[in-house]
């Protein structure tokens, strides 16, 4: 891969990786409820499971879904419906201390996304989609070769868990600002309407 396309693709990882999106919406509300720490398998799942997706788009599941453009619609709304689920939680999630209070049952309800549930919503995740597909389509030759999708595959990595990392890390610093349970509850329900909005490009693009 030339160096020019190098740096091409290294901005677009972390434009897209950056910018608002489902994945980046949910760790905003993770850090904010449960904390930095807590909220690191959360990240470190989105990381991997985005890598493993482009993997799998750049050894030839792209052209699958261009054979099969149908599966692709499944993935979307799949995705979409599993969006909503993922918003009416953070819609009802309320911090850790709640247990402390004697709040057990909703503590128990609300709890930071795994590791694996992480990596498995990145399936589902109409951004990771886009950023994957686009990536093959304007940055990586398809002639490029397995070493390649390696190489693009890593470089997203090596981005994209800073840069979803910051917004974890900001929602962990706002914490203290949202003590009042009044003010927390209207933070998640702002932070669910946003999530629901996301699929706004989505469900867009599939007229």
């Amino acid at each position: 891969m030339p160096i020019d396309t190098l740096m091409a693709f290294a901005l677009f990882a972390l434009v897209s990786s950056i910018t608002p999106g489902p994945n980046n919406l949910m760790l905003l509300a993770s850090g904010v409820n449960f904390g930095f720490r807590a909220t690191l398998p959360h990240m470190l799942g989105i990381s991997i499971g985005f890598m493993i997706l482009v993997l799998a788009v750049g050894t030839g599941l792209a052209g699958l879904l261009t054979t099969f453009p149908w599966l692709y619609v499944v993935l979307r709304w799949a995705g979409a419906a599993y969006l909503l689920y993922l918003a009416w939680n953070i819609a009802n999630a309320g911090p850790l201390e709640d247990k402390a209070a004697g709040k057990a049952e909703k503590a128990e309800q609300a709890r930071p996304m795994s590791f694996m549930s992480a990596a498995a919503f990145q399936w589902v995740n109409p951004k990771a989609w886009v950023m994957a597909l686009g990536a093959f389509s304007t940055y990586i030759p398809a002639t490029g070769g397995f070493l390649v999708v390696i190489l693009a595959a890593g470089i997203f990595a090596v981005i994209n868990l800073p840069s979803v990392g910051m917004w974890a890390l900001f929602g962990a610093k706002v914490r203290h600002l949202l003590k009042e349970e009044r003010n927390l509850r209207i933070f998640n329900y702002g932070m669910a309407l946003l999530l629901v909005l996301s699929l706004y490009p989505m469900l867009v693009s599939s007229q």
